[in-house]
Order: structure tokens, then C-alpha cells, then sequence
């Protein structure tokens, strides 16, 4: 077969950007050739989200516009939205999350593929980004009402342990310097297996730590109930980042049972606090959807007083986003949107504030940044504990990590020297 030049791209979680370096290798160890614009390729392929009606919008028009700048591409979409709603989606070819594994296949034909073990596939990466991002699992069995990615991505689906410690130590020798374990539902890793289960998040974790020469070793979110305090011991090995995401969703306990979720405000904060003791300068990151069904002002004003009281280093806040097909789409008392926006305005208007207060904290300190980018002369990069750096540097600081001094604050991030 005649070389095929592809293009590929996502929007949504860092799970779809794993996805997206996956398929990559598996169409260069096919004999084809990733391109770096839709102009320049045959096939375009997008990997879609659907988790909120932005997320949606964005890929609608991520879609559009692959067609509009390469019109005789053959557009294949793939992802949440491709699964829930494929007839809103301009693509010549729609593939399931279920069929993703085998989307190469599928397009180029039965027999032209290789067959590759997982453990192989970063070794022909088209492309290096500094961070790698390693699927351990896949699907999720909560029962969060406001969820739509546990519809598209259907259940709890599990990696071999064998496999996860091979891409990651084949990320490790194609050059990277931190690996990023992600997935839908991180800590039900395993639990497909049988209870208990005969492999868990954290015993992966340690298994990651000790059989492979990962420099740093990143988990992309946790949810609370997944972390107990024994747990903690594993941050006695440096490489593991200081940096736990923990999706708090809500600051209501009201609100919290509406969602599904599984705790009380106050055993969240005490997880963190507990947190916050074992592992010095851990950056304690978040979600939270604000107006969900029956968010009432005392609700939302009992929200900013926990976020306040708990002191995130950084958060993602939404306006809740119905989502067909999900519990809470059927709720009653629905939050006017005029409301949802004023009060994501006000809540990030606090997490803002916090954030730059966790980084005023390191102002002074000498900390080691992984530089990944370098834009108009100034290089950027992140801290383990999930702090941006920027500095100026004529040297070619890519894909290295440097010990530097923090100056001063900066809006979304910190400025320093390399020492």
C-alpha cells in the first residue's frame, strides 16, 4: 500500500491526547506518515469530546473545520462524541469508542497492520511532546448523575500491569522525561479483575517506581474515595510528583448527593489535610461544576465558603452542562444559564485568587522545572508540584530539567533563573 499521510487531533481530557499519540505510532509502524496540518494529508482523524456543551461545540467545530481546509481529506471522527451523537458530526467516517483499538485497521484494511504488542507502540512516536501520557484504563462503573463520559466510554476496562510498565519504560528510553498515568476512572484500575483486586492503582504506582527508570511519574486525577492515607508512603520516592488532582465537584454536601458523589465536604478536606501532612508542598488541584439542578444560593455560598476553607493550588470550574442521556439532565429546579454564568464567574474569581496565593508561597525558593516549550524567547515549564514557570534563556532548555530560582508571581504562573 502506497504511503498514507495523517493528520491527528483532539480536544477533552489527557486521556484523548493519549489516544491520539497511540494511533500516531500505530499508523507509522503501518509504513504512513503523521503530518503536521490538515493541509498536508490524506486522512484527517479527530478524537472528540462531548463532557460539556462546550466541549461538544468545540468539536463540532474542530470537524468543520479539518473539512473546510482540506476538502478532499477523508475525515474520520472517533471519542465521546463520535459515540453519543455521531449524526451531529460533518465526518466521512464515524468510529466508536469500542472499535477505536482498531481504528487503523479498519481504515487502511484487514492485513496491513502490523499486529503490535502496547508495549511497542512509543518506540515509533512520530512526534516527542516532554510529557508522555500512558493509558492504564479505560470506562468507569460510578454512578455520577451529571456523567455523560461513563455512557460513551461504557465500563471499567483495565491494561495489563506488564503492558503499562513496558510503554512506560519505552517512553522513558524514546526520551521523555515525565510520564503521566491517565485514564477515565484512574483508581478502578484492576478492580475488573475481581474483588479484591488482584492489582490496584497504587500497587501499579509502586510497580511503575521501582521496575522502571521513570524520572517523574504523574497520576492525571484521582477521585477521593480512591485515596486513603496509607497510600501516602509512595511520595516517599521523589519522583512521584507532588501533585494530586481531586475532583471536589461541589462544595455542598446537598449538591454532593445530587451528583452521586461519594463523601461529605468535610471527609474531602480532611483527606486533604491529611494530604497536606505527608507530602510537603503537594499541590492539591480540582473540579467543580457550579449551578447544578438544585443549587439553591445557600448551596452555591456554602461552595465558596469550602473552596475558600480548603485553598486549591488551581481549578477547573464549569457551569453545569446538560448532558441528554444522564440522571441529572432529568432533575427538577434547573439553574437559569444567566445565573450558572454569574456564579462560575464568582467562584473563579476565588480560585484564581488562591491559586496565585499557593504560588506566592515558592517565591524565593529554588525548585527543578521540566521545560517543554519556548515561545517569543521566554521558555516554559512545570514544577512537580504542577507550578508554571517561565524564564529567558538563549541555552536550548527543551525536554530538560534545571534547577531554578522563583522571582515573582506572574498572572498564570511564576517567573525565574536558571541556576
Amino acid at each position: 500500500m502506497a504511503e498514507i499521510k495523517v493528520y491527528l487531533a483532539s480536544v477533552g481530557c489527557k486521556l484523548n491526547q493519549s489516544e491520539i499519540e497511540t494511533l500516531a505510532c500505530r499508523f507509522v509502524a503501518a509504513g504512513h506518515r503523521v503530518v503536521p496540518a490538515p493541509e498536508e494529508a490524506d486522512v484527517c482523524v479527530f478524537n472528540s469530546c462531548v463532557v460539556t456543551h462546550i466541549a461538544a461545540r468545540k468539536s463540532r467545530q474542530a470537524v468543520r473545520r479539518l473539512r473546510r481546509r482540506n476538502p478532499a481529506a477523508r475525515v474520520v471522527v472517533t471519542g465521546c462524541y463520535a459515540q453519543v451523537s455521531p449524526d451531529d458530526l460533518e465526518a466521512d467516517v464515524i468510529v466508536s469508542n469500542a472499535d477505536k483499538e482498531q481504528l487503523v485497521e479498519s481504515l487502511l484494511g484487514e492485513g496491513t497492520v502490523p499486529v503490535l504488542p502496547p508495549s511497542l507502540s512509543p518506540l515509533s512516536l512520530p512526534y516527542r511532546r516532554t510529557r508522555a501520557f500512558v493509558k492504564i484504563q479505560d470506562g468507569c462503573d460510578n454512578s455520577c448523575t451529571y456523567c455523560i463520559t461513563r455512557v460513551a466510554r461504557g465500563p471499567q476496562r483495565s491494561r495489563l500491569r506488564a503492558d503499562v510498565l513496558a510503554e512506560v519504560q519505552a517512553r522513558v528510553e524514546a526520551g521523555y522525561q515525565e510520564v503521566v498515568l491517565t485514564g477515565v476512572h484512574l483508581g478502578g484500575y484492576g478492580h475488573d479483575r475481581g474483588q479484591p483486586p488482584r492489582d490496584s492503582l497504587w500497587q501499579l504506582v509502586a510497580a511503575v517506581l521501582s521496575q522502571t527508570d521513570v524520572r517523574r511519574l504523574r497520576l492525571s486525577s484521582v477521585e477521593p474515595w480512591d485515596v486513603t492515607p496509607d497510600v501516602f508512603e509512595l511520595w516517599h520516592d521523589h519522583r512521584l510528583c507532588r501533585h494530586l488532582h481531586l475532583p471536589l465537584q461541589s462544595g455542598s454536601d446537598g449538591v454532593l448527593r445530587r451528583m452521586g458523589r461519594r463523601y461529605t465536604v468535610a471527609e474531602f478536606a480532611r483527606l486533604v489535610t491529611t494530604a497536606r501532612a505527608a507530602i510537603p508542598d503537594v499541590a492539591i488541584t480540582t473540579d467543580l461544576i457550579v449551578g447544578f439542578p438544585g443549587e439553591t444560593e445557600a448551596c452555591f455560598s456554602e461552595s465558596l465558603a469550602s473552596v475558600q476553607s480548603i485553598r486549591f493550588a488551581r481549578a477547573h470550574v464549569f457551569p453545569y452542562s446538560a448532558r441528554p442521556g444522564t440522571p441529572a439532565a432529568l432533575l427538577p429546579d434547573h439553574v437559569p444559564s444567566s445565573k450558572k454564568r454569574a456564579r462560575a464567574a464568582r467562584m473563579r474569581t476565588l480560585t484564581t485568587r488562591l491559586a496565585r496565593q499557593f504560588r506566592g508561597r515558592f517565591v524565593d525558593r529554588t525548585v527543578e522545572v521540566l521545560w517543554e516549550s519556548r515561545s517569543n524567547g521566554q521558555w516554559q515549564g512545570l514544577t512537580d508540584n504542577y507550578l508554571r514557570v517561565a524564564t529567558r534563556s538563549d541555552a536550548d532548555l527543551a525536554q530538560t530539567i534545571r534547577s531554578v530560582r522563583l522571582d515573582a508571581v506572574t498572572d498564570d504562573g511564576l517567573y525565574g533563573v536558571v541556576v
